[in-house]
This record gives structure tokens, sequence and C-alpha cells, in this order.
């Protein structure tokens, strides 16, 4: 057994408590255990935003790619054999895993090896996240792990997985599930753990039209987040089973998760407020942002005096692709010279001439001329904006070129009729959307 009590330690001045990844008992768990990484998904609710690319390999906060988060919390949680499944339009996922992570060594066991879908058992593709670890599961034995960590790629949170798998090992755990409480009212979106006050998972149900709440706050429910950590030979178990099922969907949340609870006794639920990287006094931080409402809201959080998600704190890095660019570049006056450039994040590379942005994220290399006005947007890598355009919270993809005197967001009717608008108002500009053929023939 672990005794995490004598291995847990306060650094930072007490911001937030890890596991000491180089105490010999953590360490020897953390390198025989292999994380599995599902980068799979469509990411369809992002409307035309993965119409050319999967999910997680979305832009993110600047410089970050939506996957990059997972990958950073396996790297700083001392796990580092990595396996990336990816499947719909994968290339500038594949590009980005490539060239941004290949720092791991092999010589000292480390990689991070991408896994498309290469019908490995039969003639099909990935029929689900089940389906897509059992198609690669003589390349995760091959690595001959002990435990297996499954995870999604396109979730943006801070956690420190060696947590989770101390105590797995402290309770002895077939599976543990790591969960955290959401409000009753979007619970539905989730698979719902009910736990008993030991933490031994009694029932899950995945999206349930009624969630249950929490027994001693009904405002609130207790939701999967899709991490999950498992002992191998009880996971292989439970993917053949399953493979062999003519009625299952080959998912972890409808098929495995249930599988397993009739299969054992010693499931249990690990509260994300013990593992996640935070400030101290912070609230737990996780973000799905699968709908460009979400999407948008997660990065002008960013711009925030003191925001949600702490993207500075240099004892848990988030990790990227590290292009070579100049800095940010500003000149010219702007059309309000009394705030130029306000509450706003601009990457390397951006150049703002005469331009005002406010309460706004530029990814890098966007170019903006006198007289814009940008509030309220994020703007992706490589956008072109003209003289005298105004942007009101939108959303511009990548490589778009807006002509000089452009408005969005300025007029509902009018955007609906040119662009995507999200329920809560949010405009979507695409190259497509504006006549410029950057992906189609």
């Amino acid at each position: 057994m672990i005794d995490t009590t004598a291995e847990i330690v306060r650094f930072r001045n007490g911001n937030h408590a890890r596991h000491r990844h180089d105490e010999p008992q953590i360490a020897s768990a953390l390198a025989r255990t292999y994380a599995m990484v599902l980068a799979g998904g469509r990411g369809s609710r992002l409307m035309q935003l993965t119409d050319w690319r999967a999910k997680p390999a979305v832009p993110f906060g600047g410089k970050h790619r939506i996957i990059d988060f997972a990958l950073s919390n396996c790297v700083n949680s001392g796990i580092r054999r990595i396996g990336v499944a990816t499947q719909y339009k994968a290339h500038s996922l594949i590009k980005h895993l490539q060239r941004g992570w290949s720092f791991l060594d092999a010589d000292l066991g480390e990689f991070l090896e991408v896994l498309p879908a290469q019908q490995r058992l039969d003639g099909a593709w990935y029929m689900g996240t089940a389906n897509a670890v059992l198609q690669n599961i003589d390349i995760i034995h091959a690595h001959a792990p002990e435990h297996i960590i499954v995870l999604a790629g396109d979730h943006i949170y801070k956690m420190d997985y060696a947590m989770m798998l101390a105590e797995h090992l402290e309770r002895d755990a077939d599976l543990s599930i790591a969960a955290l409480r959401v409000p009753i009212g979007s619970a539905s979106a989730f698979g719902i753990v009910t736990a008993a006050h030991d933490a031994r998972i009694t029932g899950f149900v995945e999206k349930p039209p009624e969630p249950a709440p929490c027994a001693d706050d009904s405002s609130v429910a207790f939701a999967s987040m899709g991490v999950y950590c498992f002992d191998t030979k009880f996971l292989f178990e439970l993917l053949r089973s399953d493979a062999r099922s003519e009625d299952s969907l080959h998912d972890f949340g409808h098929d495995v998760i249930p599988a397993a609870l009739a299969r054992s006794t010693r499931v249990f639920a690990h509260r994300f407020e013990t593992s996640c990287i935070r400030r101290s006094g912070a609230g737990v931080y996780w973000r799905d942002v699968g709908t460009i409402d979400a999407f948008w809201a997660a990065n002008l959080d960013l711009t925030r005096v003191q925001p949600e998600l702490d993207v500075y704190d240099e004892s848990w890095p988030i990790r990227t692709l590290q292009e070579q660019r100049p800095p940010a570049k500003f000149i010219l006056g702007s059309p309000d010279g009394a705030s130029q450039t306000a509450n706003a994040l601009v990457s390397s590379g951006c150049i703002i001439s005469g331009a005002a942005v406010r309460n706004s994220l530029l990814f890098t290399d966007v170019w903006a001329e006198q007289g814009t006005i940008i509030e309220d947007s994020v703007v992706l890598p490589r956008v072109r904006i003209g003289h005298n355009v105004r942007l009101r919270r939108a959303v511009v993809d990548k490589y778009c070129s807006l002509p000089d005197g452009f408005e969005a967001g300025l007029d509902p009717e009018a955007d609906r009729l040119r662009f995507e608008v999200s329920e809560g108002g949010i405009v979507l500009i695409t190259p497509e959307m504006l006549g410029q053929r950057v992906h189609k023939l």
C-alpha cells in the first residue's frame, strides 16, 4: 500500500498540493502506467470550427491546442508513456503532436505514440471509445503496463493524475473514476455517479434525462469527467467481453463502466477537488469547450485580471508547439486613443496597426489595420483584418481575411444571413463563409 498522506507535499506557499513524483513508490507506479488519450472525436457542436480539424486540435488560449491540456497533465504528473488515438480529420492534430510533443526521450522509456484508426482487429474503424482502446490492445500490451489511465483529449483542466493513481492503489481498486459536482440543470450531459460515504460507486447512468442529485446538495450532481484509472488486467477483460456483445455501443460510459460495476465491488470515485491544480482559494476548473458559446467564454476568461484558469503557473506548465515568432507589435494610434488595448491577450507575431483591441484574445500572426475595433472576440491564428473593421462577440477562424469596413456582431439579423450565430449570440466566421476557398478545391 502507498501512504498517500506521507507522500503529499505543499509547495509554492501552499498554492496547491501534489505528490512528490520522485518518491520511490509513486515513481515506480507512474513508470508502470500507460495513458490512453482518446482524440478521435469530431466535436460537431463546434459547428464549422471542426469542419477541417478534430476537436482536440482546435486552438485554445492564444498559443495552445485543446489536447495540450490533457497531455501536459500526463507529463507534469510523471506519466510519460502516452498513446493518442486519432480518427476524424486528424492531419493537423497529428502534425501538432509530431512537432510539439517530440521532446519525450525514448532512451528513458518515454514516448508519445499516435494511434490512428488502422482496422487492426477487423475491417472497421474505431466504433466507440472502448473499441478505440480495444483495437490497440496489442500495442498497449507490448508496453506491459500495470495501470492504464484513459482520458479524453478535448477538455480544459489541470489535474495531477499521480494523486488519482496513488488513491487507486491505496484503495486496491479495479477502477477509479474522476468526478466533480456540476449544476443539476446541466447534469444530463454527463455520466452521473452515485457513491457511498467511502467513495465506493454504487450506481452510474450515462446522460440520464433526470440526473440524481447529490445527497447533501440537491442543486448539484456528481458527474464523471471521463478520466478513468484501470488495472490493466481488469480493463482488458472488460474490453474483450464488450467486444463480444452485439448490443453494445462499445462506449465507456454506456457500456464498459456499467459492466465494471456489475463485475467488481472495487470501483471508486476520485474527487477532482483533491487533484485539481489551482491557486489557493480558487475553485475547481474543468471545461468542456464543446460548443461555440463555451469555447468563446473559456477563451475570454483568460483576459480577466485573475482568470479562473491559471496558465502562468510555472510549476504546472501547459506545453505546446513553440513557434519561433517575433513579439507582438503595436504601432500608430487607435480609434480610441484612451484604450488602444485593454484586458486583452495578444500573441506573438501579431501586428496591431492603429486598431483597438478590448476584452479579446488574438492568436499568433493576427494583423489588424488602422481604425479597426475588436471587442469581446476570439481571433484564431493568421487572420488578416483590414481598415475600419468592427468585430464584437465573434469567433474568427484561422486564415480569414476580413476586408476594409467589414462588420460582425453588431446586427444579429444580418449576421445570420452570412455567418453562423450561436444560441448565445456569438458570431462564428470561417473563410468559406467569406467566399475564401482555403480548404475546398
